[in-house]
């Protein structure tokens, strides 16, 4: 049997295969961040693809937490309307619908990265100054932070645990929390970026308080069935940044704050970082973090052959893959893996005919 295509139970939730569709920014939203028919046909058709749990794209919690003006958000009402056709098409394929929570912090205000402008977006151009733990922006082009007082850091986890109770409104039936990729929380958790001294900054007990008090936030607001992912940049791939090390003591801390699997990524807390990649080169992240953190994990990073996904799971380096570039390329990737591996490919009735 494929362990690939064993079932996963996440509290109250199960879904039906190991393979995910990683977050994905479309920078397609209507007006006020709200997603559009993009965005369903985008996540519908990796659902009938076979994937069996379909993460949005990094979504906003406060207007102010986009990275570009074009990002989805769940800050307001008018979302959660806009969203439920969204969920409600993609959890009747059969795949788990979850919404990855998302505050873009200082790389917040820029323009999209098919536009031919770079950089901050300016206020007349619908720009907005973003926020971070300090004042420093994360490169001379993009727009100087402000640096966010324990009042604004409140607001950033109130505005987290709101926008969970509103994708449970909306359908979504699992929650990520985006710590990851030099955004917000990133920027909080690493030493790259966060230079502050008072209880949210210094050692790396105060860099991981925000990170946690939002864990915990959103664990309160979505009740004990409702799993909830955190993905995080498992290292910064440079001198004196974050380290697997301290994603492991992280790790540990997050499950304890009621998080069940850690979606280990890495990079982008620094323009000047050295990333290996290559073919599943962040797999080892994920398979240390689980390993000696106990805690179940997520492998994403150029996973892009069946074979190579089915020796991750089998091979206990992570309990799920996450497939990004892979499930743009090929959005039914999940229903010819299952073939090539043995399984049963669960074909919707309306394409039977073609097999």
């Amino acid at each position: 049997m494929s362990a690939l295509f064993t079932p996963l139970a996440l509290r109250g939730v199960t879904v039906p295969n190991r393979i995910a569709l990683a977050p994905m920014c479309q920078y397609s939203a209507g007006p006020d961040g709200l997603p559009t028919d993009w965005h369903r046909v985008h996540l519908g058709a990796r659902a009938v693809g076979g994937a069996g749990l379909v993460l949005s794209e990094a979504t906003a919690v406060v207007p102010e937490g986009r990275i570009t003006p074009q990002d989805v958000g769940l800050w307001s009402g008018a979302h959660v309307d806009a969203w439920r056709p969204v969920t409600a098409f993609v959890a009747g394929q059969g795949a788990v619908p979850a919404v990855q929570l998302a505050h873009a912090g200082f790389k917040a205000s820029t323009y999209r990265p098919w536009a031919a402008e770079r950089g901050g977006v300016p206020d007349a151009e619908g720009g907005w100054t973003p926020v971070g733990p300090g004042g420093d922006p994360f490169v001379p082009d993009y727009r100087t932070p402000a640096a966010l007082d324990e009042a604004g850091i409140a607001r950033v986890v109130d505005a987290f645990a709101a926008a969970a109770g509103r994708a449970l409104d909306a359908g979504f039936a699992a929650v990520e929390i985006h710590a990851a990729h030099g955004y917000l929380l990133h920027e909080f958790l690493s030493p790259l970026t966060n230079r502050r001294t008072d209880g949210y900054g210094g050692d790396r007990a105060g860099r991981m308080r925000l990170t946690l008090e939002v864990a915990r936030a959103v664990r309160a607001t979505v009740g004990e069935a409702v799993p909830v992912l955190t993905r995080i940049s498992a290292t910064d791939w440079t001198d004196g940044g974050w380290t697997v090390e301290d994603s492991v003591v992280l790790a540990g801390e997050l499950a304890a704050a009621g998080v069940d699997l850690v979606d280990a990524s890495s990079g982008g807390a620094s323009a000047r970082a050295s990333v290996p990649v290559g073919p599943g080169y962040q797999v080892p992240l994920a398979a240390r973090i689980r390993r000696d953190a106990g805690v179940p994990t997520g492998a994403v990073g150029l996973i892009v052959e069946p074979e190579q996904a089915e020796r991750i799971v089998a091979d206990g380096e992570a309990d799920l893959v996450l497939l990004g570039r892979e499930l743009l390329r090929d959005p039914y990737w999940p229903r010819r893996a299952a073939a090539k591996l043995g399984a049963t490919p669960a074909w919707p009735d309306q394409y039977a005919r073609a097999f």
